[in-house]
């Protein structure tokens, strides 16, 4: 089976701490920061209470946890944060009395303190990565891929009045990025991400729900949701631009490619267009991006859920990570981003709840009729 070390401050913690530890939790997330909760046993102890005051949990102790998967596989670090919060449960005689920790990832350094800053002559991309290398950590590989126009003086600079991590997720989703902070193996080693995830990747894993001999799942939910917008209309009046109608950023292309390529779309599944128009001001140059962004954060209408036993899967999902799924048809087999992982960890097991998300389904078989979806008929046009 899998095994996990826990640090304090630094410091492996002690056999008898995971004998006495009642729960742990850690959760990766694409749209919020990572977060760690555990439980500990209360008792009696010279006239106090045990956990409750130990300077090792107090507040903004740091708190890392890794994984080592069954078999040869690498160490994963989960989870390098801090505490930020406890709450008491309390029982006559301290008997079944608990202390349930909880932390956030190392993001948190970075909303300490709301602050006015002009950057200048600079793309997000790069304004990303400087940010991230004032708390020390290392920037991730495609921070400055598909980046923003300079932010030139002569048109107008990029101004912040928020915390570093606010002003960094409003860019990522103006721009349609992941803005995320992560360690990978070693506890310590933190890395900014403010990249959408690399769709063109290799799978980590394979999940497979039919084959009994293979299996590495109870169960999937997948739902698809039509609802969202495929094409944007954007358009502005401009003070650079000569045209009397202004700048023009209409598309439907999110400008990410499509998991599992030759697929249908949202929008040649969906049969019908939805168009969302763009009401947030920006100049000429950020106003395709903004259009783009607002349908590749639409664009994950597909998505399946269920939950991993470690020892099974033997390798640890990470938000961003390409996972395939086998045996479900033509329509939902295929590769998927991880959008979210819960990891359930205890001395016998180790869970991992997960999301996973698509942005396109495979086209149905032939037989399934022309002009339907799946053998339903298509409908008429809106007006």
């Amino acid at each position: 089976m899998s095994s996990y070390q826990v640090c304090l401050n630094g410091t492996p913690v002690h056999k008898s701490f995971y004998d006495q530890l009642a729960a742990l939790e850690i959760e990766e997330n694409a749209d919020l920061p990572g977060a760690i909760a555990f439980t500990l046993p209360i008792a009696e102890s010279n006239g106090d209470l045990t956990w409750v005051s130990d300077p090792t949990i107090g507040p903004f102790s740091n708190v890392t946890v890794t994984v080592t998967p069954d078999g040869s596989a690498p160490a994963q670090c989960i989870f390098d944060g801090y505490v930020l919060s406890h709450k008491v449960h309390a029982e006559p005689g301290i008997t079944s009395s608990t202390v349930q920790v909880w932390g956030r990832d190392a993001s948190v350094l970075m909303a300490l303190e709301d602050k006015v800053n002009e950057w200048s002559g600079m793309t997000d991309g790069a304004v990303a990565n400087q940010i991230f290398a004032n708390y020390g950590f290392a920037s991730g590989p495609h921070n400055t891929d598909d980046d923003s126009p300079v932010h030139d003086p002569s048109a107008h600079t990029l101004m912040q009045r928020a915390s570093d991590w606010d002003f960094l997720r409003r860019l990522g989703r103006r721009t349609g990025k992941w803005c995320r902070v992560a360690c990978r193996s070693v506890p310590g080693a933190r890395t900014g991400y403010f990249a959408a995830p690399d769709l063109g990747a290799d799978p980590v894993a394979q999940i497979v729900l039919n084959d009994p001999q293979n299996r590495s799942v109870t169960s999937l939910e997948l739902n698809w949701d039509v609802e969202r917008p495929t094409s944007v209309h954007a358009r502005q009046a401009s003070l650079t631009n000569p045209d009397q109608d202004g700048t023009d950023a209409s598309t439907s292309d999110s400008g990410l490619p499509v998991l599992g390529a030759p697929a249908q779309t949202l929008a040649a599944f969906s049969t019908q267009t939805f168009t969302a128009m763009l009401t947030a001001a920006a100049d000429d140059t950020e106003l395709p991006a903004l259009a783009r962004a607002v349908l590749r954060d639409a664009g994950w209408w597909l998505r399946a859920e269920g939950t991993a036993d470690l020892a099974v899967l033997k390798t640890v999902l990470r938000v961003g990570d390409i996972v395939g799924i086998q045996g479900m048809g033509t329509m939902f087999s295929g590769n998927y981003v991880v959008w979210t992982v819960r990891h359930n960890i205890t001395n016998e097991s180790h869970s991992m709840a997960f999301t996973l998300v698509r942005n396109a389904v495979g086209h149905p078989p032939a037989s399934a009729g022309a002009g339907a979806v799946n053998g339903a008929p298509s409908l008429p046009s809106l007006p």
